[in-house]
């Protein structure tokens, strides 16, 4: 059980919802749905390439995640989530400032290294933990109100984004969003209290699940697999959303308007699947989603109709909407939450390595056979049932593998 030292109104479990909400609208919201927006901009301005474009993600993230993933998780379960939320916020926020005055390419890549450190420090890792710690049989809908958040966010992002190019530039367009993404985020998570645990030896003793112990488990693997495919298909065709809708002629407002659909559905998403985790095995929500998600990717490859872009933007934002968030609710049951920080400080690192790598593969695999995006996708379609079969095997009841 964990509590806050201040009695006061910050402790409330409202104020730690908003909070996330908050944090998860700024980082990932904002910065990790929002950045993309921008691919075309640094194409036309810099004559990038797609893969180099994607690049800047693709690296900071082989590099930070690897480096500071299970850092940050370690630091959350031993010293809470509040200073490294804050210090995430600050670093996310400055990223896309500086990005609005880069002007080479090192400059590109030095800040997206930034931009990754706030991911990991101050988005869904932390916020995953203070829920987790705040919540126990209602866990699944106060994450899934968090994560509207990150909805929210995008469809806000998304908007803004397409009125400040169209009339100040892609460059004080980024610096707006940066300064935006620390007024919104940075003061809430400054007054929450760090959590107190229990001080009796007995209680840590009993709750407490070595590393070790976990790495061990064949189910730590499946999971780290089944959301590293998912993740893949879910980043591989968002990173290059943009990019698609710019071969099909699509304006700045109307690209804005689709991504922006696409994050709205992800909010109905994340309540359906938050509401469905609390009654159903999170292993079966878990493959409903990632099914989901390899349904709305082959929209993207029909033959042109009318309103088959919008379908799939409906489908795939349900299925991104539940797909980070299902991931700590499954790592909970799995494992606890004293150890969550650590678990998912690891998983992230995974999720990172295929958030990144996927890109960069669907770039490289533009210009195969015929110019365009249908090999790329494919590839995402196969990868993300490949997720599902490996949660599949994963068990069905909490009491069959909560580790002791």
């Amino acid at each position: 059980m964990f509590r806050f030292r201040d009695a006061s109104g910050v402790s409330s479990r409202p104020y730690v919802v908003t909070t996330a909400f908050l944090a998860m609208m700024a980082i990932v919201g904002f910065a990790l749905y929002g950045l993309p927006f921008f691919y075309d901009q640094w194409i036309d301005e810099f004559g990038w390439s797609r893969v180099t474009v994607t690049s800047g993600n693709a690296f900071s993230k082989l590099l930070v995640a690897p480096l500071f993933g299970f850092i940050a998780g370690w630091i959350i379960d031993r010293f809470g989530p509040r200073r490294v939320m804050m210090a995430g916020i600050l670093m996310a926020g400055g990223a896309l400032i500086g990005l609005g005055m880069m002007s080479t390419i090192w400059m590109f890549y030095f800040l997206y290294f930034f931009n990754a450190l706030g991911y990991i420090f101050g988005g869904p890792l932390p916020n995953q933990v203070l829920i987790s710690r705040w919540f126990g049989r209602n866990r699944g809908k106060a994450m899934g109100i968090a994560y509207i958040g990150i909805g929210t966010g995008g469809f806000i992002v998304f908007q803004l984004a397409a009125f400040l190019i169209n009339n100040l530039g892609w460059r004080m367009a980024l610096t707006c969003i940066g300064i935006v993404m620390i007024i919104i985020a940075f003061p809430l998570a400054f007054f929450i209290k760090e959590p107190e645990k229990e001080t009796s030896l007995e209680q840590k003793e009993k709750e407490s699940v070595p590393i070790k112990n976990i790495l061990k488990s064949p189910y730590f693997y499946l999971l780290a697999l089944g959301s590293m495919c998912s993740i893949a298909a879910v980043g591989g065709t968002n990173q290059h959303l943009k990019l698609y809708l710019r071969d099909f002629q699509y304006s700045q407002s109307e690209a804005a308007n689709v991504a922006s659909l696409v994050l709205f559905s992800s909010i109905a998403g994340r309540l359906f699947v938050g509401w469905l985790a609390d009654l159903l095995p999170r292993k079966y929500v878990m493959i409903i989603v990632y099914l989901i998600v390899a349904t709305a990717i082959p929209f993207l490859l029909f033959p042109d109709f009318p309103g088959r872009i919008y379908i799939f933007a409906i489908i795939f934002g349900i299925g991104l909407g539940g797909d980070y968030m299902i991931i700590p609710l499954m790592a909970g049951d799995l494992f606890g939450v004293k150890v969550l920080g650590r678990v998912m400080g690891i998983i992230l690192v995974a999720d990172g390595i295929a958030e990144s790598l996927a890109p960069l593969m669907v770039g490289a695999l533009y210009n195969q056979l015929a110019k365009g995006y249908t090999l790329g996708f494919s590839v995402l379609i196969g990868i993300a049932l490949l997720g599902a079969s490996f949660v599949y095997f994963l068990p069905k009841h909490k009491k069959e593998y909560i580790i002791e």
